[in-house]
């Protein structure tokens, strides 16, 4: 039952860790497509690192213009996000599926060197194409090859390629030209998203006091800005699972000492027949930390087992994506280094559990004990 319980402590430890982790990855993921880039976004937008999740929308034509007058401002790309994938404007924390409309001949400068999957496959060259992009995640789940005609929001689109990255970002969107974009979801002459790259040398905080300045109506965001905007969040997180954590090993320390001190006071006839055959006491110290550590073993790799079980349910139950899907980047939502970390501790907390126990077997008197017992 000791074991039982330590393999229970540890699977709700390793399925909220790993899940938090992961989380926290995808979050801060978020940021690498717009490195080094200014964010502007609506005033009322919400936004979580670099994405917008909620809130009002730019006029494209006249924000662009005001931005290119601007001091300080190279190139200028307007973006379109729109999540859930055609479902329509839903807040959540972390998109899980989305698509992006991006201009043509902007792409490489969003997406960077991320490549397509096998040698067919190109990137959409026109603004007026039905031509999308879709991630590996996406592709996957619904057995999408290059070629293949889907439908988004009522309309017939051609898959022209298929990402190759391991970015949970990418991985679950459908990318397509910007006009295309505006088409299909009725935002024309509408955006969410413009990034601005400074000229190099410019103090990117110049740049953003100046563009609020000239248009009240938008928050330009640096990437220092971003991620001190959601780093506060991500600190609760951190502080939310290490709290959980703690509870836990202090329920699984209290749990082996309880029921050592059972064991040992069952035993002492035992241990008092060791002690005046001659046994020396740090034998009968080490016997009770064997049986503890013992405990801590078999429950640990029980609890790690069945516990990143359940991390992977969480995180198909959160994503709507298939269980199966999970199994190919496993050591990606519950790293190995994090396995072996749980592990120790739990080892080492029912090891320190045993030590009371032990030291009391190894103080116990022998002429009292076996007058008792025999």
């Amino acid at each position: 039952m000791c074991i039982i319980g330590v393999a229970l402590a540890t699977t709700f430890a390793v399925a909220v860790g790993a899940a938090t982790m992961r989380y926290t990855t995808v979050i801060k993921e978020m940021n690498v497509l717009f490195s080094g880039q200014i964010m502007v976004v609506s005033k009322d937008a919400i936004v979580i690192q670099a994405i917008p999740i909620g809130g009002g929308m730019l006029p494209q034509n006249y924000t662009e213009k005001r931005i290119q007058n601007v001091t300080g401002a190279e190139k200028i790309v307007p973006i379109l996000f729109v999540t859930p994938l055609g479902i329509g404007q839903i807040i959540q924390p972390v998109p899980v599926n989305f698509s992006m409309g991006i201009p043509v001949e902007y792409w490489q400068l969003i997406l960077g060197p991320t490549p397509l999957r096998g040698k067919a496959g190109h990137f959409p060259t026109n603004e007026s194409s039905n031509e999308v992009v879709v991630g590996p995640s996406l592709a996957d789940q619904y057995n999408w090859t290059v070629g293949l005609p889907i439908t988004v929001m009522g309309h017939e689109l051609e898959i022209v390629g298929i990402l190759d990255t391991k970015l949970a970002l990418l991985s679950r969107c459908v990318l397509m030209p910007l006009r295309l974009a505006q088409e299909l979801y009725n935002y024309r002459d509408s955006i969410n998203i413009i990034t601005v790259k400074p000229i190099q040398g410019f103090s990117q905080k110049n740049l953003t006091d100046t563009m609020e300045n000239q248009l009240p109506y938008i928050n330009a965001l640096t990437e220092d800005e971003r991620n001190d905007m959601i780093q506060p969040v991500l600190a609760q997180v951190e502080t939310w699972n290490t709290g959980i954590q703690t509870v836990i090993f202090l329920m699984s320390l209290i749990l082996v000492m309880t029921v050592t001190v059972m064991s040992v006071s069952e035993r002492r006839r035992d241990f008092a027949t060791l002690d005046a055959m001659g046994a020396p006491l740090s034998y009968v110290f080490r016997v009770v930390i064997f049986e503890t550590s013992l405990i801590g073993v078999l429950g640990g790799i029980l609890g790690i087992a069945f516990g990143s079980l359940a991390a992977l349910v969480l995180a198909s139950l959160y994503t709507n994506i298939p269980l199966a899907m999970f199994f190919p980047t496993f050591y990606e939502i519950i790293p190995p280094f994090y396995m072996l970390e749980i592990f120790l501790a739990v080892v080492f907390v029912c090891c320190l559990g045993g030590i009371i126990p032990a030291i009391n077997a190894t103080r116990m008197r022998i002429a009292e004990v076996l007058r008792a017992e025999y």
